[in-house]
C-alpha cells in the first residue's frame, strides 16, 4: 500500500512538471502565412541560369503562372494523390536581376510563393520580392 501511494504522489508530480512545458511548447508554434501577390505586385522568378532559359524568356513577355492542384487519386501500386497544373495568373518580364533572377510584374491573377512560371521548356519559380 505504502508503495501504491509513492508511485501515485511520483506520478501526480511528474504530470505536474510536464504540463506546463506542453503549453508553453503549442504557444511557441507559429502558422505560416500565404503571401498572394495581385495584379500591379512585383515578383522575381528564379532560374537555372543557363542560356537557354535568357533565350527563351524576353523581357516584356507575359508568361503564364502554374499551380499544381491535387484532384484526386489514381491507383498505382498504392493509391497516389494526382497533381494538375491549373494557370492563376500571368506575369509581365521586366528586367533581369544578377544570373538566376527575373523581376517581373503581376498582370492578372492571384499568385502564391512557390508557383511556377512556364514558356516553352523554360520553368521558373515564383518568390517574392525583398
Amino acid at each position: 500500500m505504502k508503495r501504491l501511494v509513492e508511485t501515485l504522489v511520483l506520478l501526480m508530480f511528474a504530470a505536474g512538471v510536464i504540463s506546463p512545458l506542453a503549453v508553453y511548447a503549442a504557444e511557441e508554434v507559429k502558422t505560416k502565412t500565404e503571401v498572394v501577390m495581385k495584379s500591379g505586385a512585383m515578383v522575381h522568378l528564379f532560374y537555372s541560369g543557363t542560356e537557354d532559359i535568357r533565350k527563351d524568356i524576353c523581357l516584356n513577355d507575359v508568361i503564364p503562372i502554374y499551380r499544381e492542384t491535387t484532384t484526386g487519386f489514381r491507383p498505382v501500386k498504392e493509391y497516389q494523390k494526382v497533381k494538375t497544373p491549373k494557370e492563376v495568373g500571368k506575369v509581365k518580364v521586366l528586367s533581369y536581376i544578377g544570373d538566376h533572377y527575373f523581376m517581373a510584374q503581376v498582370v492578372e491573377g492571384s499568385i502564391k510563393v512557390g508557383d511556377i512560371a512556364a514558356k516553352k521548356g523554360a520553368y521558373c519559380l515564383v518568390q517574392p520580392t525583398k
